[in-house]
């Protein structure tokens, strides 16, 4: 029984040495979802918080502005931009997979 990764290479060795090189480089870019089928990558391209919590995000940034928030909504304020930079740091990261991908099977 072949291994996953000698099928890969036995795979990557038919491919131009263009597109050996481009996957390889893809393989070495850490921000590369690589792991992910393009239907994925475009859901999390796409993903946008709850309205719920915008709704909720929102309220506390404004209040906040006014210098109106307790200790716990501060708290909860943090917490809500801390998540939305992570949705959007994986956001930008399946945006930026599926730009490469596009790019290299145009190539």
């Amino acid at each position: 029984m072949t291994s996953l990764s000698q099928t890969i290479v036995n795979k990557l060795q038919i491919l131009p040495r263009q597109k050996q090189q481009q996957f390889l480089d893809g393989l070495e870019d850490e921000d590369l979802l690589t792991n992910v089928s393009p239907a994925e990558l475009q859901a999390l391209a796409q993903i946008a918080i709850a309205p719920a919590e915008q709704d909720k995000l929102s309220d506390l940034l404004a209040r906040n502005t006014e210098n109106q928030l307790s200790t716990e909504e501060l708290e909860t304020l943090d917490r809500l931009l801390d998540q939305l930079d992570q949705l959007n740091i994986l956001k930008a990261r399946a945006q930026y997979t599926l730009q490469y991908f596009n790019q290299a099977s145009a190539a």
